[in-house]
Formats: C-alpha cells, sequence, structure tokens
C-alpha cells in the first residue's frame, strides 16, 4: 500500500517589501516543522520522496523536517510547480513516480494542499472544520491499489491530520 502526505509549510513571517516567495519562517513556524519531522520519525512515516515547493518558507520546513527524520541519503526535491499549481499539476507530479515508491511527502501551500486534498478524497470524507489546513498541518492519505500515474478524484483514503501546535514540544 501507497501514502502520500501532505504537509502545509509551517508559518511564516509578512515582511513589507519581501516578494511572497521569499518569506521567512517565525520561530513559531520553525518549532513546528521541527515537531512535525519527529512525529513522523517517531510513528516510522519515512518518505521515499520528499517534494517541496521552492518558496523559501516551504523548502526551509522540508529542510527542518529532514532533519528531525535523520535520512542523510534522502534528498529534498524542488518543483517549481508546487508554488501556486493546480490539482492536475500536482497530479502529474506525482505521476512521473515510479510505482516502486511507497510513500512520498508533498511540502506545499494553500489552498493548492486543501483543494487537492479534497479531490483525492471528497469534502465529506473530511472532518467539518472552519480552517481545514492551518499551517504545519500534515495529512496522512492511503492509496490502496492505486498506481501513482492513476491517482485521480476520490482514488485517494484519508487516514489523518495532525496540527503541529497539537504536538508537544
Amino acid at each position: 500500500m501507497k501514502e502520500l502526505l501532505l504537509l502545509r509549510h509551517a508559518k511564516a513571517k509578512i515582511i513589507d517589501g519581501i516578494e511572497d516567495k521569499e518569506r521567512p519562517l517565525k520561530k513559531r513556524g520553525k518549532r513546528d516543522a521541527q515537531n512535525i519531522g519527529t512525529w513522523l520519525k517517531k510513528q516510522h512515516l519515512f518518505p521515499d520522496v520528499l517534494l517541496s515547493s521552492p518558496a523559501k518558507r516551504t523548502l526551509d520546513t522540508a529542510k527542518i523536517v529532514h532533519r528531525a527524520l535523520e535520512m542523510e541519503d534522502l534528498a529534498i526535491q524542488e518543483n517549481e510547480q508546487l508554488y501556486a499549481s493546480n490539482v492536475e499539476q500536482i497530479l502529474s507530479i506525482l505521476a512521473a513516480y515510479p510505482e516502486e515508491i511507497k510513500r512520498i511527502l508533498v511540502v506545499g501551500h494553500n489552498p493548492e494542499l486543501e483543494n487537492f486534498l479534497i479531490h483525492l478524497v471528497g469534502k465529506e470524507a473530511l472532518p467539518n472544520t472552519p480552517k481545514l489546513l492551518p499551517t504545519g498541518s500534515l495529512v496522512r492519505l492511503s492509496l490502496d491499489n492505486v498506481l501513482w500515474s492513476e491517482l485521480s478524484q476520490k482514488r485517494a483514503q484519508f487516514i489523518s491530520i495532525i496540527y503541529a501546535k497539537s504536538l508537544l514540544n
């Protein structure tokens, strides 16, 4: 069985004069990313692929999670299409991976990740919350008998959402 992990970047600063792509993480964002990485390691949820948008806040989130996982042989793969993407672009990115890959972690942005999540599992399968994916949210999906190249609407099963701010330091 395959798994797809979707991680919205951790909390970032908004600074006048700084382009959106260059926004750095806040102190809380760095702590949250560390907590998510530690949680993944404790749960033995080690990705075969770690994809990230090239925006500073997502790449920094990915780097902190990567360090926490202690997976030196795993490279972070930056993909420009994950910045300001859409459902079809994310599906296309994932479709390029061979079937031997069992778990992919995608670090990205909202509303793109939320739209992608709703596409994969259907809104009715998700918790009814005012803010589904706040910063530092990790979604875990299972892909039972689904090839990466066959991933499409309502082909994934929702397992859980982990909120970084709910994890202990």
